[in-house]
């Protein structure tokens, strides 16, 4: 009787995680910053693939336009104070979304939180100037991680094809 349950209860196990959607490359993922034990800011981000043989910048993705990486802005997540370019933030969750431009590319800090890919210019807290840099190889997904320079100080870095861009988050 009691192997007859053990099996009954692989077979549900089995048929439970054989049911269970697969996680695809269009899920979100995360980068931390971790300052100390108990402060550290996050960003929630769509890894979009793109043709590296294609240039995606000013054709796919216009210049000069406001951008969501795959239709939907990064969330920003902080426990601790931060200050972004000239702008003092305070603890809690913010959408980012990005201007691209050919040398240049400005990071947009909205006190909304909706997800959903909508934009209003109303909703700005900042926007930030990004450094721009050349990659030496290029990336197939945009991609966004933290770098911590400096014991109060992570750079935030959005990779796409060549191109990547930069700027600074520091704790209070």
């Amino acid at each position: 009787m009691t192997r007859t349950l053990a099996s009954l209860a692989s077979l549900i196990l089995l048929f439970l995680a054989a049911s269970c959607p697969a996680q695809t490359a269009a899920d979100s993922s995360t980068t931390t910053c971790t300052i100390d034990d108990s402060r550290e800011i996050s960003i929630d981000f769509q890894p979009v693939a793109f043709d590296v043989k294609k240039h995606v910048l000013g054709k796919e993705i216009p210049f000069g336009k406001v951008w969501a990486p795959g239709g939907k802005p990064m969330a920003l997540f902080t426990n601790t104070p931060i200050v972004a370019g000239n702008t003092n933030l305070p603890i809690g969750a913010y959408t980012l979304f990005i201007i691209p431009d050919e040398h240049s590319w400005t990071l947009i800090i909205s006190k909304s939180t909706d997800t959903s890919g909508k934009y209003n210019e109303k909703d700005d807290l900042a926007r930030v100037k990004m450094q721009v840099g050349a990659l030496t190889r290029p990336e197939e997904k945009f991609s966004a991680y933290f770098a911590h320079v400096a014991p109060t100080e992570c750079n935030i870095r959005l990779d796409l094809q060549r191109d990547r861009a930069w700027t600074s988050f520091f704790v209070n």
